[in-house]
Order: C-alpha cells, then sequence, then structure tokens
C-alpha cells in the first residue's frame, strides 16, 4: 500500500529558510542560499563555512542505471558508513525536499542549535530507529506535515498537486567524521564519497553534483542550495 503524498517543496532557498524557521533553526545563524555552478569563483560566492549542500536534479534512465551499478559494487564492498550519519528512508511520496532539509540540520546539531519544536522531538525519537522507521514516524508526524505544507503553498510558482509525477528530487551532502556523505531517502543506504573535512566540504560536495549533471549534459533542471553561517 502506497504511503502519503505531499505537495513538493520549491527549490528556492527563501521558501526553505522561512521552512525551516518554523521547524526551529534561527534563520539569522545559518540560511540557504543559491549555488550558481561548481566554478570555484562561483562557490566563492557563497557564504561559509558551508555545512550541507542539496542537490535538486531529474531522476533519468542514466541516472538510475548509474545507481544499479553502484550499489552493485557497494553491497560487495565494506560500506564502512559512520553510526554518527543521521539517515531516513523516504516513504512519503514527494517529501524529497523535506527529508534533504532533515539530512541537512540533524548531521549538523553540532553547530546548528534548534529550539524546541516538530523538528527536534523527531529528531529525538528517532535518531536510534532504523531508517525505514524514521520514514514511518515522519509519515505520521503530523507538526512537520503542516509546516511542509504550508511551505510547499509559499513558492513562486504554482505548486504541482500532491498526486502529480514529479522526476525532479532532492539529495543532501553533509559532511560526518572526516568523510562526505551522500544522502538519499530513495537509496538504502547513505553513499560515502570519500574523506573531506570541513575546510573542503564544500569544494568536495561540488565535485560529486558536477558528476551528477555530466551523466546527463543536454539536461539543465539542476539546482545546489547551500546551507551555510549567516553572519
Amino acid at each position: 500500500m502506497p504511503g502519503p503524498r505531499w505537495l513538493p517543496l520549491e527549490s528556492n532557498p527563501d521558501v526553505m529558510n522561512a521552512y525551516m524557521n518554523k521547524l526551529g533553526v534561527d534563520t539569522n545563524q545559518w540560511k540557504y542560499f543559491d549555488v550558481y555552478g561548481t566554478d570555484p569563483e562561483l562557490l566563492m560566492m557563497v557564504p561559509q563555512p558551508v555545512c550541507s549542500l542539496l542537490l535538486l536534479f531529474p531522476i533519468t534512465e542514466n541516472y538510475e542505471k548509474f545507481c544499479r551499478e553502484q550499489e552493485k559494487n557497494m553491497k560487495k564492498e565494506d560500506k564502512n558508513i559512520s553510526k554518527d550519519v543521521y539517515f531516513t528512508k523516504q516513504t512519503v511520496g514527494n517529501a524529497c525536499g523535506t527529508v534533504g532539509i532533515i539530512h541537512s540540520i540533524a548531521n549538523n546539531l553540532d553547530v546548528i542549535t534548534l529550539k524546541n519544536g516538530c523538528l527536534k522531538s523527531f529528531i529525538e525519537k528517532s535518531k536510534l530507529v532504523s531508517p525505514i522507521e524514521k520514514a514511518k514516524l515522519l509519515e505520521s508526524d503530523e507538526g512537520i506535515a503542516q509546516c511542509h505544507g504550508d511551505s510547499a503553498l509559499e513558492g513562486q510558482t504554482k505548486a504541482p498537486s500532491a498526486d502529480e509525477k514529479v522526476n525532479l528530487h532532492f539529495i543532501a551532502l553533509v559532511h560526518k567524521d572526516g568523510k562526505l556523505y551522500e544522502l538519499d531517502g530513495r537509496r538504502d543506504f547513505p553513499v560515502s564519497h570519500g574523506p573531506t573535512n570541513a575546510a573542503s566540504f564544500f569544494q568536495d560536495a561540488a565535485v560529486v553534483c558536477k558528476k551528477f549533471m555530466e551523466r546527463d549534459p543536454t539536461l539543465l533542471q539542476f539546482n545546489m542550495i547551500a546551507l551555510a553561517n549567516a553572519q
């Protein structure tokens, strides 16, 4: 039986910052910013430090084929994922924006202060359960669902209906325990992209995003949004 479906969230820093505020993040401290490209001079336009990078991209046959091969190889190897990585599956349709935001925040609570509210409560009750159990808890979380629904209606473009098929998808890239992780609720586990550190994370994450773009070079529906220090 399929899970619930929400309205898609617009890939727009203003919408996401208002959403984060509702979830309990002080956007005077941390905010989402547009990233206009992967070239070094474009990355330098974003306030530093960056603690997470969201990528919106089209799900294509090229991408699906790459994922199948990647997962086949990863199952043969020791994935060696840090136990400190907060990772949830996605069982709510169109909730990839919210899942990306949760991944961005939950993996950076060493630097982001989260006020009492629905997101803090959700992370506390879900942090020790499996990724699929986290997803089931999100399905029934009325506070986050309400915040998501309100934010999905605040975009500059008219939100498609919850039942409309959307082939664009958000993932989050984060730094945890010396590694760069790709967190995607459609996948079964986090994907490690190798070593990184706080100083090089943003540049390293941009390289990962560039590879996504190179797999489908004729498409334009890619968008990067960085969660960066607003001060």
